[in-house]
């Protein structure tokens, strides 16, 4: 996986909670990721279709307290099946921010590019730096890089193959 994302900016406010990002109603029926992508973000008010309009690669940038309420854990796996490729907020609830490193999916608290990005605006990522590029403005702005045992995890695809490939590293020790 590259550490680099380029995509076109979601634009979401403040308090946006799990609810909101997977209604309770499509959790309950299935949780296939392709139908949980399907409803991502319709609970947010007027935003029924929204994973219609995204593209692969696209980013959601949202305000303060971001999945907020639940400890939903299929709420990133929602998001990221709708085709998003990375989260920026001002910051994150807490659950939420561990459920989606879990799944290796990348978030980055960066208020400064919360306050700055507008809907539409083609963003650069790069992960390992912590470096948001809004390249429709020409201005940059800071993220905390992760430390490389979660940078380890986004780049596996999450905590079960990181696990994985653990215990398949001791097995093979241990045939030695």
């Amino acid at each position: 996986m590259t550490m680099v994302l380029r995509g076109n900016a979601w634009k979401f406010g403040d308090n946006v909670d799990t609810d909101q990002v997977i209604p309770a109603k499509y959790a309950i029926y299935s949780l296939d990721e392709k139908v949980l992508g399907e409803h991502a973000m319709e609970g947010v008010p007027d935003n029924e279709g929204w994973a219609k309009k995204v593209s692969a690669g696209d980013v959601l940038v949202a305000g303060s307290n971001f999945g907020c309420g639940s400890s939903r854990e299929i709420a990133p796996v929602a998001i990221r099946a709708a085709g998003i490729s990375a989260v920026v907020a001002d910051s994150f609830a807490r659950i939420f921010f561990r459920n989606s490193i879990n799944i290796g999916f990348p978030i980055l608290q960066s208020p400064q590019a919360a306050e700055a990005v507008e809907a539409g605006d083609q963003l650069e990522i790069d992960l390992e730096e912590g470096v948001i590029r809004n390249l429709t403005r020409g201005d940059e702005y800071h993220a905390e890089p992760f430390p490389q045992f979660m940078a380890e995890l986004i780049k596996m695809g999450g905590l079960a193959p990181w696990v994985r490939k653990r215990l398949a590293e001791k097995a093979a020790a241990g045939r030695r």
